[in-house]
């Protein structure tokens, strides 16, 4: 079999679908019911060939694809795919490397090293902890939030790994009313159960006297203490500096949720908002929402590196171990593909400088996106833009969502509807590299055609 005529052909078309974005509508054409009926449901006995199976799928799936990648989606803060990070991820699947051992895998054992320095010393985390590589922000949550209920049991005479978790001794959560739904599900799936809820500002920052109450309740017991580094309406930041001492000198370990607030670190002009976060234990972020990265990748970064190896990793007679410790001793899969060859790429790219620059262009799309929606009659900017979130209302609830259904049916851009104390909102997330001015320009006009005026 040919090994190169399909990805040719997947050249191709992945090329028109590129050049497509800067016209095409933001949203699909056509929803997943439409699309399984386009897509032939049989299974046949013999082989295709290469070439027909990505024209198959091209035709019968592009009606279906939303135009995540381009400069006018802003419904999530997912970013979109940088073209240094996007070509090298092409290479990731070519050369089929299983990265979970330092062995058999040398050369992106090696990149991985490097691409871990770089990321502690551009977001400013302490040099030395450890950076797992895995899909996303809830397995990175779930990986630094395991470290530490793993070592805070520890601590308290309580060895999960031998014991389990039946038994022992309950481990408090204590998270920001405003948390990211993420941090629920990752307690979830490590067995805590349900966090404390603990009081947040208007702007969703965890309060810090709320927090020194809620630790002075704790009694001892062992706790994990949940903050956040871009609130997922507001886009704002816990106060780090007075939450993570209070946290530690009551004896808990201090996570941050910061899936894509903790890139703040990489700007000169944004790092105040992250003061003190380096004083926590994990931190977890979305190399594929700021940094756009492609899917999927996310970063699992624990300053004790025993405590992440304790919690991760294992030992089988097959494996061919390395006395260094093994890329999989800091993450939940053993299989994994080469998720620090792309965001070597990226950072390689860019530069210090030129990561900076995309995280201030980010924050200076979202001062003018709230600039020009105050200036829409009846709509009013709800949140304090300092970083890339805009939370708007148009007037009262019906008219919010009328708006926000309006934008999706116009198509021009993608801006979602959402929740935020207890009012419709319409939120805009900018988090794309390829976002212009001029997108930002195009978007506000059609806002103000929603908004019927």
């Amino acid at each position: 079999m040919d090994r190169t005529s399909g990805l040719d052909r997947a050249h191709q078309h992945a090329v028109a679908w590129l050049d497509s974005l800067a016209d095409r509508p933001v949203p699909p054409r056509l929803g997943a019911d439409d699309m399984l009926a386009r897509l032939d449901r049989h299974l046949q006995d013999g082989p295709r060939d290469p070439v027909e199976v990505v024209d198959e799928l091209v035709a019968a799936c592009e009606p279906g694809l939303t135009a995540m990648p381009g400069g006018r989606f802003f419904g999530f803060v997912i970013g979109g795919s940088h073209p240094a990070a996007l070509a090298v991820d092409w290479l990731v699947s070519a050369w089929d490397q299983n990265a979970g051992l330092r062995t058999p895998t040398p050369a992106h054992s090696a990149v991985e090293h490097v691409t871990e320095e770089w990321i502690l010393d551009l977001l400013g985390l302490p040099a030395g902890s450890a950076v797992g590589f895995v899909t996303g922000g809830t397995m990175a949550n779930f990986t630094c939030l395991a470290a530490g209920r793993d070592e805070v049991l520890r601590r308290a005479g309580w060895d999960v790994a031998e014991q389990g978790l039946a038994g022992s001794p309950p481990v408090r959560v204590l998270v920001g009313a405003e948390r990211h739904d993420t941090v629920d599900l990752s307690l979830r799936y490590l067995g805590l159960g349900a966090p404390e809820p603990v009081a947040a500002d208007d702007q969703g920052r965890i309060e810090p006297a709320a927090l020194a109450a809620a630790l002075d309740a704790g009694d001892g017991r062992p706790t994990i203490v949940v903050l956040q580094a871009g609130n997922l309406h507001s886009g704002a930041f816990d106060p780090f500096e007075a939450t993570v001492t209070a946290a530690h000198d009551a004896g808990a370990w201090v996570h941050v949720d910061g899936a894509f607030g903790l890139f703040a670190g990489a700007s000169p002009r944004r790092r105040y908002l992250l003061a003190g976060v380096e004083h926590a234990d994990s931190w977890a972020t979305d190399a594929h929402k700021t940094l756009n990265v492609p899917y999927d990748c996310g970063l699992a970064i624990v300053r004790d590196r025993a405590a992440l190896r304790a919690a991760m990793g294992m030992h089988g007679d097959y494996l061919i171990h390395d006395a260094v410790g093994e890329p999989f001793d800091k993450v939940p899969e053993i299989s994994r593909r080469g998720r620090a060859f792309p965001v070597w790429a990226v950072l390689r790219a860019l530069g210090r400088d030129g990561v900076a620059r995309l995280v201030d262009g980010f924050c200076e799309h979202a001062a003018a996106f709230a600039e020009g929606i105050s200036a829409i009659d009846g709509a009013e900017v709800l949140n304090d833009v300092e970083f890339t979130q805009v939370c708007a209302s148009f007037g009262d609830d019906d008219r919010t969502r009328a708006v926000v259904a309006a934008m999706l049916a116009e198509g021009t851009a993608w801006t979602t509807g959402s929740r935020w104390h207890g009012r419709a909102v319409l939120r805009v997330s900018v988090s794309n590299w390829s976002t212009t001015v001029d997108d930002v320009a195009t978007t506000l006009a059609a806002l103000r055609r929603a908004a019927g005026g």
